[in-house]
């Protein structure tokens, strides 16, 4: 066997899966002892694999047994049987598992057969299941044995392809195969008691799925193109086209071949391309292809398997699309030798490369090649040296159509027209063996058009410097623009374009830059010290045309800002030691007019320095601390004088608000010490305190009586006792009085009066209180015969809602008019009525009244009368 690992085959290590055949360092494969093959052929795994790398290669060998082989051989003595031929049929028996006498008689195991393959055809019609072989071993005779296979198609998927008696060992196929789904399979076959205990070592069946030509051959595309040059000499290669059959390829199933059928159009021949049967390389078998009368060739290929054989063999066919590319053949020629255009200056693009003018001319040019392509297009270059550097040449619009363009702006007060002479020659140059000129030339005569411009700025963007704060009115440059058009007489004027902070004026005629207002470097419209303008020069041309100009003012910083003091606020204990303010200065200005500042305390008031102190620590910063061992606590403000370095120095006294205050251990301020710094002192917190408590004292007493009002009206009396009592009215008064014959009253007020004349002839408003009413009377619920406990609550409330909305009621403190007696009375004083009561009735019901009645429930019907 060869083998190549592109590495030399360095350290490569070869080894079989058969005990019986070993491989030489060289790839020789011999056998390792005397041996018996039991079969026409046998197929071996060699592998070769690389230690350091781990790479691991295999191939398949197979070995064809000869047939004298198999009638001379020697059966091994003390064998009890040999394996049988492994045929394709039913009663064939395999025993892979050998047994060897000894010359004591003992037994021993052997090493095992390796087992020549079984090969299955695809596509295989049944019946189902089929037979393949039988395998048993010869201790069947003795204890009673079980078979079972393993691997994919067995019990891995695809599952139960292959399955097997376990009593006889007869292995079967139960459905057709498909060698394009697998080609082979692995299976092994294990032989155990009925304990389930290994009996036999087990043995490994390889299944080899036999071809069939089932499938067609596939093109890898249905169209393919390609090209070949116009002119191409026989056997010059086209394209390759390409075919796969899925059978298998080292049968005729797979050995697929190639053949054109048609070839469209059959000129200038009916076969002006071949095919190589095996390849599908397609070439060129005539002369005589010209794009310019054959542009495309279309061809149909036909790929055939069984190696071609059409009686047996399936085909395909496929498309191949052949286009003839032009080469340059035919040289361009101009179709006049002299033109005239005109073209318009403008000055204002003078950028080289940039197009600043429409069309000048389209110089028609017969070429003879195809359009688009490095053989038709045609190449201009003017072969005057002082000014072809204006002009270009673009690419074709249209067939032998070249259109030229300015390359660089022109001016019509430099040059009023140009004498080019133009060559025109193909990109590509003609093809070996054309006998022509390549080139061809014309005279190009171009008259330049005098057009308005616009004034430009000569120096664009301009820079000027100077200090900040210069007055107002202060001119500053001359910002001038010049018209290119020397030839008309047109005016400038200027005007403001951008002017972000409205800083500067400009004079309408001459440019001139003066100031409106102060310049200041410390304004957010400066960007990097620098203040920019625009500015726009028009012409009164026709049309009329302008141009911007910007311009660029640096200012020069000058100590205009005096240094502020930070931070504004600031916390410290009111014990010294504890800790100090950091403060430092911040300055509008740049250097050299910002730092070193000098931190200072004033010298009034007095008890500033004496109660502080600053250190210096660097340029910027300073400390300030208490100079004293303790200071109350509350917000001091401090005045601190900051300079700064400028030419002259500025200063500036800001004043830093301090909160003293009582601190801890870490040295932070306290919660009461918070408060106090804050300006509170403690009688003013304890005052505080005792105004909250009185005013929640205020409070809580007023709730309370609120509640206890509230509960008085509820809680008021609604019954009295029962001798107080001369009619269904409930009434209370402050003190019973004796009779009507006690008092000293005129009884002639309670008579009822003869006639109602007194009362009618009354003046409207006037009336005696104790008159009964005239108008109607408030209408008050019927009481029930036998009153319900659940009626009496509400026959009282409802009473109650009456009385208390009867407009005509009389108040509680004047007489009241109960009802009218008459004259005659035969009761005589109502005092001489009395309440007889007897024992037939029972008040019993009371009690089911609620806690409303009790008092009444006790009086009748708490039992006998004491």
């Amino acid at each position: 066997v060869k083998f190549n690992n592109c590495a030399g085959n360095k350290g490569v290590r070869y080894e079989t899966n058969s005990l019986d055949f070993k491989v030489r360092a060289d790839g020789t494969l011999y056998a390792a002892h005397h041996l018996q093959v039991p079969s026409k052929q046998l197929i071996l795994v060699v592998t070769a694999w690389d230690p350091q790398t781990l790479g691991r290669w295999e191939a398949m060998v197979r070995f064809l047994v000869a047939e004298k082989s198999q009638h001379n051989g020697h059966k091994p003595k003390g064998r009890k049987a040999l394996p049988g031929e492994l045929v394709q049929q039913q009663s064939d028996t395999l025993l892979p598992w050998r047994q060897h006498q000894s010359a004591n008689g003992l037994r021993r195991q052997k090493r095992d057969w390796v087992i020549p393959p079984i090969n299955v055809p695809e596509n295989s019609r049944g019946p189902f299941p089929q037979q393949l072989v039988r395998i048993r071993s010869d201790k069947d005779k003795e204890i009673h044995i079980r078979y079972s296979i393993t691997g994919v198609g067995a019990d891995q998927p695809p599952m139960e392809v292959f399955n097997i008696d376990p009593v006889s060992g007869r292995m079967y196929v139960t459905r057709p195969m498909d060698r394009e789904e697998r080609a082979s399979y692995h299976l092994r076959a294990h032989a155990v008691d009925m304990n389930g205990n290994k009996v036999e070592n087990p043995i490994d069946l390889y299944i080899y799925v036999i071809d069939m030509n089932d499938n067609r051959p596939e093109f890898i595309n249905q169209v393919y193109n390609g090209s070949v040059d116009e002119g191409s000499k026989p056997g010059t290669y086209v394209m390759t086209v390409t075919a796969n059959d899925a059978d298998d390829g080292t049968t005729a199933n797979g050995m697929v071949r190639y053949r054109i059928v048609t070839q469209t159009p059959q000129s200038p021949s009916q076969n002006m391309f071949t095919i190589n049967s095996e390849t599908g390389d397609i070439v060129t078998v005539a002369a005589g292809l010209d794009r310019e009368k054959v542009q495309q060739y279309i061809v149909i290929v036909q790929a055939t398997d069984m190696e071609g054989n059409l009686n047996y063999g399936l085909s395909n066919t496929a498309t191949a699309i052949i286009t003839v590319t032009d080469v340059n053949d035919n040289p361009p020629e101009f179709t006049t030798s002299t033109v005239r255009a005109a073209g318009w200056g403008n000055a204002e693009q003078p950028q080289k490369g940039v197009r600043t003018s429409a069309l000048i001319t389209r110089d028609l040019a017969r070429v003879m090649g195809q359009a688009g392509s490095r053989n038709w297009g045609g190449m201009g270059l003017p072969t005057t040296t002082c000014t072809h550097s204006h002009f270009s040449f673009s690419q074709p619009e249209g067939p032998r159509e070249k259109i030229q363009h300015f390359a660089a702006a022109v001016d019509y007060e430099m040059n009023r027209a140009f004498m080019l002479t133009v060559m025109v020659s193909n990109q590509a140059p003609l093809a070996s063996g054309i006998q022509m000129s390549f080139q061809s030339t014309a005279g190009v005569t171009i008259s330049v058009t005098d057009v308005n411009e616009a004034p430009y700025f000569p120096t664009n963007h301009k820079l000027i410097r100077l200090e900040e704060g210069v007055p107002t009115g202060t001119v500053l440059t001359t910002f001038s623009a010049v018209d290119p058009d020397r030839f008309m007489q047109q005016a400038v004027r200027y005007s403001k374009l951008s002017d972000p902070a409205n800083w500067l004026n400009i004079n309408a005629t001459n440019g001139q830059i003066t100031t409106a207002a102060v310049l200041d470097r410390e304004s957010d419209y400066i960007k990097n010290n620098v203040y920019e303008a625009t500015f726009l020069a028009a012409d009164n041309g026709i049309p009329p045309a302008s141009g911007t100009g910007t311009l660029q003012i640096y200012l020069i910083d000058i100590n205009d800002n005096a240094p502020e003091l930070l931070p504004k606020e600031a916390q410290i204990c009111e014990k010294p030691n504890l800790n100090v303010i950091n403060i430092t200065a911040a300055d509008a200005d740049i250097d050299p007019n910002v730092g070193p500042f000098v931190f200072e305390l004033p010298s009034v008031p007095s008890a500033v320095r004496k109660n502080w102190t600053i250190t210096r620590l660097n340029g910027d910063y300073a400390q300030l601390s208490l100079r004293i061992m303790y200071l109350e606590a509350g917000v001091y403000d401090v005045p601190i004088i900051v300079t700064d370095s400028g030419n002259p120095p500025l200063y500036n006294t800001s004043v830093i608000k301090v909160k003293v205050c009582p601190c801890d251990e870490n040295g932070d301020c306290t919660t009461i010490g918070a408060v106090a710094a804050a300006g509170l002192g403690t009688g003013a917190i304890i005052a505080i305190l005792i105004c909250i408590i009185i005013l929640l004292t205020m409070v809580l007493l007023f709730v309370v009586w609120m509640k206890r009002r509230e509960k008085e009206r509820h809680t008021k009396q609604l019954l009295i006792d029962p001798e107080d009592d001369v009619r269904d009215n409930i009434l209370k008064y402050d003190e019973e009085g004796g009779g009507e014959e006690d008092q000293d009253y005129d009884l002639s007020q309670l008579q009822q009066p003869e006639t109602m004349d007194h009362v009618l002839n009354k003046t409207p408003g006037v009336r005696r209180v104790d008159e009964r009413p005239i108008g109607a009377e408030p209408q008050y619920p019927i009481r029930p015969v036998i009153p319900h406990p659940g009626d009496i609550g509400d026959f009282i409330n409802e009473g109650l809602r009456a009385a208390d909305n009867d407009p005509t009621a009389p108040p509680y403190d004047s007489l009241l008019v109960f009802d009218y007696e008459g004259s005659g009375s035969t009761a005589g004083s109502v005092s001489s009525l009395n309440s007889s009561s007897s024992g037939d009735q029972d008040y019993d019901y009371l009690n089911d009244w609620g806690p409303r009645f009790k008092k009444l429930a006790d009086m009748y019907g708490g039992g006998e009368e004491d």
